[in-house]
């Protein structure tokens, strides 16, 4: 995998670059993500090694329905004439997160053991926007094993509260 991330961060700065100098970010974003999936599916994966396909036929497989940036198709077909179609889920969560690097965005996953409201998620997106000093960007998760309380993932940084972890720390501080 860190192969494939090494392979994917070239590829993934110059889609950037050009999608930053076209102020097209969120749609290649979106086409970057279709793709992404497309090359995930079992089906598409055991074409991608085909030696028999050209590189139209390759990009077409993955190139999404409608109106496409003609930019976007000649990338797929430099993907596929390097034979690195394979690349574009790493390419696309590395182009993601130079976007959120750009819009100044942290993303973070807030994990509960019960559904949060929108007052509580609230008040912890704005306690995250002072802490990073920037936008956050949430999404949530559900997980009864926590028992109680929180962990926060936001990339670097996870700040875990949940009850799970205070009970295994008082164990581990009773056992000592």
């Amino acid at each position: 995998m860190s192969q494939n991330l090494t392979f994917a961060r070239p590829y993934a700065r110059a889609v950037f670059s050009l999608a930053r100098e076209q102020g097209r970010l969120p749609q290649w974003s979106t086409l970057l993500g279709f793709s992404a999936r497309a090359v995930s599916e079992p089906s598409v994966q055991a074409v991608l090694g085909d030696p028999r396909l050209d590189v139209q036929a390759l990009t077409q497989v993955i190139v999404p329905p409608g109106d496409v940036d003609p930019l976007f198709t000649q990338f797929l077909s430099v993907l596929a004439e390097s034979r690195r179609l394979a690349l574009l889920p790493e390419i696309a969560g590395l182009f993601d997160l130079l976007r959120a690097e750009d819009e100044r965005v942290v993303k973070a996953t807030i994990t509960s053991a019960t559904t949060l409201d929108a007052a509580e998620l609230a008040k912890l997106r704005d306690a995250l926007r002072k802490r990073f000093g920037r936008e956050v960007e949430v999404s949530t998760a559900i997980d009864a094993a926590l028992i109680g309380g929180a962990v926060i993932d936001a990339g670097d940084v996870v700040i875990d509260g949940s009850i799970r972890t205070k009970l295994a720390r008082l164990g581990a501080a009773l056992a000592n």
